[in-house]
């Protein structure tokens, strides 16, 4: 199958809004990562989506709102503790799962009588979402199993002609994609680590679950196949200096090597939080050097640590 439209940059919030209001997909950035946007009354329009994406049918989408008033509109019955969690991170990198309204689309749902739904701190993403005034489906915007976009360029990399216009903003400020909370059990469950902690998360919830590998929660966008793996190999080690330099290698770091400038390429971060912004763009920038290897320094499990642990086990996962 070929691409078959002509993917224009935009710069205007209206001109991003009257797109998706007619059913057209519009890439625009968050603060987590890039959104693959279309509005979710159009099942054309989702299923756009996940043909664009190349996305499989069984994977949900997380439905964007610009603030927690639209909740009641895509769910009957939005069970208390998730209205905490609402009060406490949104608008923010939280999502949480909740009883779907039948009017939802199964396609959005991938079957599943539940729905995932954020309210982005992005004042781009917000500006949008309020100018559309229309429930926004927004996945990643990548090929489905590639990293996710954090700038638009990596965007057109992926989706140039396969999408109708990209919102030309700055790079993702947290750059992994947001925590996902299951609300629909008796217990919260956390399914996906992000950016809001599990620490964060228990003080509004302490009876939270955090339980087992999180890529085996079966409702969470983004659990349920091959994801952000580049092309190049993605190797987690524990210690920077375990790596010969070579210049088809690369290495993302929190330590320095003493033999830096012999990698293809390399990288220090000094955060963990700076570690997260760039890795996905990282694995971008290896593939276009023609990186074989990537080593990636794990760093402890704890803050947003748990999060940049499980993408880069899930990034080197089969390769």
């Amino acid at each position: 199958m070929t691409s078959a439209k002509k993917t224009v940059l935009i710069n205007d919030v209206t001109q991003a809004a009257e797109l998706l209001r007619g059913g057209k997909l519009v890439a625009f950035p968050t603060e987590t990562v890039y959104g693959l946007g279309g509005a979710i009354w159009y099942p054309e329009t989702i299923t756009d989506i996940f043909r664009a994406k190349g996305r499989p049918a069984d994977n949900p989408l997380i439905v964007h709102v610009a603030d927690a008033e639209a909740l009641d509109e895509l769910s009957p019955a939005v069970p208390p503790i998730a209205r905490d969690l609402v009060q406490a991170f949104w608008p923010g990198p939280l999502t949480i799962v909740v009883p779907k309204r039948e009017a939802v689309s199964s396609l959005i749902s991938a079957g599943l009588d539940s729905v995932a739904v954020r309210s982005p701190k992005s004042e781009l993403a917000r500006s949008i979402l309020k100018e559309c005034q229309i429930p926004i489906a927004a996945p990643s915007a990548n090929r489905s199993g590639k990293p996710s976009a954090t700038t638009w360029q990596a965007v057109l990399e992926d989706l140039d002609g396969w999408i109708d216009a990209v919102m030309k903003g700055p790079p993702c400020e947290i750059g992994l994609e947001s925590t996902v909370v299951d609300c629909t059990s008796k217990y919260p469950r956390l399914l996906r680590a992000g950016s809001v902690t599990p620490e964060q998360l228990a003080v509004v919830c302490p009876e939270i679950e955090i339980t087992g590998p999180l890529s085996a929660a079966a409702n969470s966008p983004g659990l349920r196949h091959r994801h952000y793996q580049p092309v190049a190999k993605v190797i987690p080690i524990q210690e920077v200096l375990s790596v010969s330099p070579c210049p088809t290698r690369a290495m993302l770091t929190l330590e320095s090597h003493p033999a830096a400038d012999l990698f293809g390429l390399y990288r220090r971060c000094h955060t963990p939080e700076d570690y997260a912004a760039v890795l996905f763009e990282f694995f971008r920038q290896a593939d276009r050097r023609g990186i074989t290897e990537i080593y990636c320094q794990l760093i402890p499990a704890s803050g947003i640590g748990r999060a940049i642990r499980d993408r880069l086990n899930r990034a080197a996962d089969s390769q």
